[in-house]
C-alpha cells in the first residue's frame, strides 16, 4: 500500500474563547451554556458564512475557523466582536487570527503551528479584543478600516520563536471601540489587586514608604505564575479614593483585592493588611504587622514577606475550597489541579492515587499544565518513595516522563522546577543538574513555599545538610501554616540527624506529626534520633508506630533506593531502632 502523503496548506486561522468561562459557569451554568450556544447559531457560524470561514471545531468555550484570506479573517473577527458589543449579552470573546501552514489531516481536521500561533494570540488577547500576526498585519494593513496597535514581540506558550502581535482597533465608525469602557470579566485563575495601603500618619515622608511597599507586594505575587495580577499603575487609580471593593473588582475584573493602611507613631509603624473577596465581599484574611522604623527598605522587604507568605496559601486553600463546589462536568484543568492538591497533601495511598487520576484529568485538557506534569510525577516518586508501588520500576518511569514533560513544556515556572528537581533527586540522581534547577527556581520567586521546599530536600539528598536546613526554614518563613508543612519539618529532621543534632531531628519530626499523625517518614526520623541518642525505649515505641503505618518498611526497600550514601546516621538509627533490614 502507497504511503499516505501529509497535505499541507497555507491558511488563515481565527481562534475565539469566551473570556472567564469558569467562573461565568460557576455563578449560572445553565444560563452560560445557553447563552454560548446562542452566540455559536446566531453570532458565529453566520459571521463564517458571510466571510466564506469554515468552521474546523468548537470547544464547550470556543471555536476554531479557516479562511483563504487573511482579510476575511480579520473581517470576520471585527463582525463577531461588534456584534457582542452592541448587544447585552454577559459573555466576552478573545480572538486571535494567525496566517499559517497548516497540516490536513484524512477526517478534514487541521492542525500545526499555523493554528498553535492562532490560540496562543487568542489567549492574549484582551477582553472583547482581536491579536493578529505580523504575517497578518502585513496583509490587511492598509485594506481594512481599521487602526492597529503594535503589541511588540510576544513569546507565547509552546512557541519557540517570539511572535509579533497587533491588536486590531476599530475604525472612527465602528461600535468595536465600545468594549474598552466596558468592565473586564473574571479570568480563570485566581486574581488579585493590590490597592495603596492609606497613610494613617499625616506625614507625607510616610506616603513614599507605605506606595513603596505596595509596589514590593504587587511585585512580589506577580512571580506566583498561577496569580494573575493587577498592574501598579490601574491599582493606582484608586490612590486617595474613598473606594467599594465589589466595584473596584468589577471595573479592574478581579476577584480578590488587598487593601490596608499605614500608621507612624513613636519611632514604630503599624501596618494592617486585609484581603477581601470582591465578588462576595468576605473577608479571607486580615492582619496587623508593627515593626520599628529604622531601615525604611528592610522594613519594606520584611512586611512583604509577611503579607505574601500569609495571603498566598489562603488564596489557594479559597480556589481549592470553590473548586471542591463546582459541579463536575464542568471542570476545566486548572479545577482538577486545585482538586489534586488536596490529595497530594494526605500522603496516604490513596490520595496518591486520587491525585494522580485528577492531574491526568488535567492534563487530558490542557497537556502544557507544567506545574500539573510535575504534581503527577512526584505522585509517582512518592509511591516509590513510600512503599505505595506495586510495581517500582513502572512508577519510577513514569515519574521520570513526566517530570521531563513537565520540564518540556514549562521550565521557567518555579514551582514546577522545584517540584521537576526534587524527582530528580529520588529518581534519577544528577546532583548538578537538580541543584541547578532548585537555585534557578527560589531565584525566579524567592518568595515561593514551594521553590524553597524543594530545594531543602534537593540539598538534603545531596548530601548538604546545612544548606538543606536553610531552605527549609526559608520554607517555614513564606508559609508557617502550609498544608505540607509536616513533609517540610520531616525534611529538616533527616538534616538534623546527619549534622548529629538529634535533639533537634526530635523536636521537628514531632511537629510533622503533629501536623500528620500517620507520616511514617516523621516516624523514621523520630526512631533514628531516640536511637542514637540512646533513649532505647523511645527509640522502639517510634519503630512500633512506623510499622503500624507502613507494615512493610524495610531499611533496604525504603531507603537503599532513593537515599545516597551520606544517609548513614540515619541508617545507623534505623538499624538500631530494631527495624528490619
Amino acid at each position: 500500500m502507497a504511503e499516505q502523503r501529509i497535505q499541507r496548506r497555507l491558511a488563515a486561522i481565527l481562534a475565539a474563547d469566551v473570556v472567564g468561562y469558569s467562573a461565568l459557569m460557576e455563578r449560572d451554568e445553565e444560563a452560560t451554556y445557553a447563552e454560548f450556544e446562542r452566540f455559536k447559531r446566531e453570532l458565529i457560524e453566520p459571521s463564517l458564512s458571510r466571510h466564506d470561514g469554515r468552521l474546523i471545531r468548537t470547544t464547550g468555550d470556543g471555536a476554531l475557523a479557516e479562511f483563504a484570506s487573511p482579510s476575511a479573517a480579520v473581517r470576520c473577527a471585527v463582525e463577531i466582536q461588534e456584534s457582542i458589543a452592541s448587544g447585552r449579552s454577559p459573555l466576552k470573546l478573545r480572538i486571535g487570527v494567525n496566517l499559517g501552514e497548516i497540516i490536513v489531516r484524512a477526517d478534514g481536521d487541521l492542525f500545526g503551528d499555523g493554528i498553535n500561533i492562532a490560540v496562543r494570540l487568542e489567549g492574549t488577547a484582551d477582553p472583547g479584543g482581536i491579536l493578529i500576526s505580523e504575517k497578518v498585519y502585513s496583509e490587511v494593513e492598509g485594506k481594512l478600516d481599521l487602526g492597529f496597535e503594535d503589541r511588540g514581540e510576544q513569546q507565547l506558550k509552546n512557541i519557540s520563536k517570539p511572535v509579533r502581535a497587533f491588536a486590531v482597533r476599530a475604525g472612527a465608525h465602528s461600535p468595536l471601540i465600545e468594549r474598552l469602557s466596558a468592565a473586564p470579566p473574571l479570568p480563570d485563575k485566581p486574581s488579585i489587586a493590590v490597592l495603596p495601603f492609606e497613610n494613617m500618619s499625616g506625614d507625607p515622608e510616610q506616603e513614599y514608604f507605605a506606595d513603596g511597599m505596595v509596589e514590593e507586594i504587587i511585585t512580589a505575587l506577580s512571580r506566583f505564575k498561577w496569580l494573575f495580577m493587577i498592574a501598579r499603575n490601574s491599582s493606582f487609580t484608586f490612590k486617595g479614593k474613598a473606594v467599594d471593593v465589589k466595584e473596584v473588582g468589577r471595573r479592574l475584573g478581579v476577584r480578590y483585592v488587598l487593601e490596608g493602611s499605614v500608621r507612624k507613631a513613636s519611632g514604630k509603624v503599624r501596618i494592617t493588611g486585609q484581603l477581601i473577596d470582591a465578588v462576595t465581599g468576605a473577608h479571607i484574611w486580615a492582619d496587623r504587622f508593627e515593626r520599628d522604623l529604622t531601615d525604611v527598605f528592610a522594613l519594606q522587604d520584611e512586611v512583604t514577606v509577611a503579607v505574601v507568605s500569609a495571603i498566598q496559601p489562603k488564596l489557594l486553600q479559597t480556589e481549592i475550597a470553590m473548586a471542591a463546589r463546582r459541579r463536575p462536568e464542568n471542570l476545566t484543568a486548572y479545577d482538577f489541579f486545585l482538586r489534586a492538591m488536596p490529595q497530594f497533601y494526605l500522603t496516604t495511598r490513596e490520595g496518591v492515587a486520587e491525585a494522580i487520576r485528577l492531574a491526568r484529568r488535567a492534563l487530558e485538557l490542557d497537556p502544557g499544565f507544567g506545574l500539573v506534569a510535575a504534581l503527577a510525577g512526584a505522585s509517582h516518586m512518592r509511591n516509590v518513595v513510600w512503599g505505595y508501588a506495586v510495581d517500582p520500576q513502572f512508577e519510577r518511569n513514569e515519574a521520570v516522563r513526566l517530570l521531563r514533560w513537565a520540564l518540556s513544556v514549562d521550565d521557567g515556572d518555579p514551582d514546577t522546577l522545584a517540584v521537576a528537581a526534587v524527582i530528580s533527586a529520588f529518581m534519577v540522581g544528577d546532583r548538578e543538574s537538580e541543584i541547578e534547577m532548585a537555585d534557578r527556581a527560589v531565584a525566579l520567586n524567592p518568595n515561593s513555599y514551594i521553590a524553597w521546599h524543594g530545594r531543602g530536600w534537593v540539598y538534603e539528598v545531596a548530601g548538604l545538610p546545612e544548606e538543606a536546613i536553610r531552605s527549609f526554614e526559608r520554607a517555614l518563613r513564606m508559609s508557617p501554616v502550609d498544608p505540607m508543612l509536616h513533609q517540610t519539618l520531616s525534611g529538616m529532621g533527616y538534616a538534623f540527624i546527619e549534622l548529629g543534632r538529634f535533639d533537634e531531628a526530635i523536636i521537628a519530626g514531632k511537629r510533622a506529626l503533629r501536623q500528620n499523625p500517620s507520616l511514617g517518614v516523621a516516624y523514621r526520623c523520630l526512631a533514628s534520633a531516640f536511637a542514637l541518642l540512646g533513649r532505647d525505649a523511645e527509640a522502639r515505641e517510634a519503630a512500633a508506630r512506623l510499622l503500624e503505618v507502613d507494615p512493610a518498611f524495610t531499611i533496604s526497600a525504603r531507603m537503599g533506593r532513593v537515599r545516597r550514601s551520606h544517609a548513614k546516621l540515619l541508617i545507623e538509627g534505623l538499624r538500631k531502632a530494631g527495624l528490619p533490614e
